[in-house]
């Protein structure tokens, strides 16, 4: 990824790319995640000035980060270069949700859960609340 790539990317393709990240954690993209991801970015304030024509791209840019030996480092070095930390709850709360999408949580998704919370210094409280919300928004 090019200098230039990073410079390019918001807030919101920060979010977005964490998202991907979490579905694609468990190599099996399911629409449930997809359509989670894509009403987000349609019903979400934070999304309301967002072009939904970057996913494609920042989606990219994710498979991109996780062919190289330290994607998942590199991924996280750009959220917390770039993302605001009044956004770390929320970017957790939304990778909660996509992790929840489809009713099953995987340990690679769990651990990659686990490492965004580290990685965003989300209180282990406020983790469990975010965590006891999309169960719940989730359940069947």
């Amino acid at each position: 990824m090019t200098e230039e790539t990073i410079q390019l990317l918001t807030p919101q393709d920060c979010l977005v790319a964490v998202m991907v990240a979490v579905s694609a954690s468990d190599e099996d993209i399911r629409t449930a995640e997809l359509v989670k991801i894509q009403n987000a970015v349609n019903m979400l304030p934070i999304f309301a000035e967002y072009d939904a024509d970057r996913i494609p791209a920042v989606s990219r840019t994710v498979f991109d980060l996780f062919e190289q030996e330290d994607g998942l480092d590199a991924l996280f070095g750009l959220v917390c270069d770039i993302l605001p930390e009044r956004l770390f709850e929320t970017c957790y709360a939304l990778a909660c949700d996509v992790a929840a999408a489809d009713g099953t949580l995987n340990d690679n998704e769990l651990r990659l859960l686990e490492e965004i919370r580290y990685e965003l210094n989300v209180e282990r409280l406020h983790a469990a609340a975010i965590e006891r919300g999309s169960r719940a928004r989730h359940m069947v």
